[in-house]
């Protein structure tokens, strides 16, 4: 018998995996400061995968935190178009630290979604990506760096900070796991989330060469 329906919704807040109830999306520091400076891979590899994470994002609803650091201080810019103009209803929220964690206006508004699974992606890995991750794993909270939407200022630093992170029980996931884990099931009438975005997202990487 063909199968074209799709199985039960698991009880979508309590579901272990991520649903689109029950986590939050955090971008922390996409500036042309940071970007600058990556060695690790490409600017174009990392905004395929973070403006994905975006998409993704909108497409299932979920609540978006979007950070910067040093622009109110003026010695940095803010977000870069790429990820401003696939978040354009999304205010950001300065601070002077390194550490988003420490800043109580981005602790806010990560608590106030009420969600304690956090999908976080940020520039740098070792810096700006691992620093919040740690202090969130800390406190109880489910954190996911998107590996694929992340850079650090060498390979090693980048490895080293993903291996720091999983070590202290981060689980890594990137932009298309993440939205075929809110997807779920094909058969589901927001499937065509997901679907829109992959024929983007794929034309976008065989352009842009990426292996």
């Amino acid at each position: 018998m063909p199968k074209t329906e799709p199985e039960p919704i698991r009880e979508p807040r309590g579901d272990h995996l991520l649903t689109p109830e029950n986590c939050v999306v955090t971008f922390i520091d996409y500036q042309p400061e940071q970007y600058s400076t990556i060695t690790s891979t490409s600017t174009e590899a990392i905004n395929l995968g973070v403006v994905a994470l975006a998409k993704l994002a909108t497409a299932y609803d979920v609540p978006v935190v979007l950070s910067t650091v040093g622009v109110d201080l003026g010695v940095n810019t803010g977000t870069t178009e790429a990820l401003r103009s696939a978040l354009p209803d999304v205010e950001e929220i300065d601070r002077t630290g390194v550490n988003a964690w420490e800043d109580a206006d981005f602790r806010d508004a990560i608590r106030a979604t009420g969600r304690r699974k956090v999908v976080i992606a940020g520039l740098w890995t070792e810096v700006c990506l691992t620093f919040p991750t740690l202090d969130m794993l800390a406190e109880g909270y489910d954190v996911y760096p998107v590996i694929d939407a992340v850079g650090g200022i060498s390979p090693v630093s980048h490895e080293q900070a993903i291996t720091r992170m999983v070590t202290a029980g981060a689980q890594p996931v990137t932009a298309i796991s993440f939205g075929a884990e809110l997807m779920r099931n094909w058969a589901r009438p927001d499937a065509d989330n997901l679907r829109t975005v992959m024929r983007w997202y794929f034309p976008e990487r065989a352009r842009l060469g990426l292996e």
